[in-house]
């Protein structure tokens, strides 16, 4: 495997919850890219980046726009095309159906669906 060479700006570390919008470091780590002073982001899945609809809007905004030429991850394949902004899609989407499933309150009548 070739060797990559990456210039690592900052590391960013977040404990807050990701289920909803308004994460402070994410937010923070959002603005630097969109600034210019980084074009890459790495990170362990991209489950870890987005598990939340705007936050993956963002990211896939910003991969549309220029401003994120590229993801990397070790447990996740990745190309910035088409094809791979919408498999990306799919742990970003996965992430938010979890969130409302565990949290969803079950019928009282199992032959009713459950609502969201």
């Amino acid at each position: 495997m070739p060797q990559l060479k990456i210039e690592i700006v900052a590391s960013f570390t977040e404990a807050k919850t990701a289920k909803k919008p308004g994460r402070i470091v994410f937010n923070q780590m959002i603005e630097r890219m969109e600034s210019g002073e980084a074009q890459g982001i790495l990170a362990w899945h991209p489950d870890r980046l987005a598990r939340n609809s705007i936050d993956g809007g963002k990211i896939i905004y910003l991969l549309d726009t220029g401003k994120i030429l590229d993801l990397k991850f070790p447990s996740f394949w990745f190309e910035n095309s088409p094809q791979g902004k919408f498999v990306l899609n799919i742990p970003f989407y996965q992430e938010v159906r979890n969130y409302f499933k565990h949290n969803a309150v079950a019928s009282a009548d199992p032959t009713q669906p459950t609502h969201y």
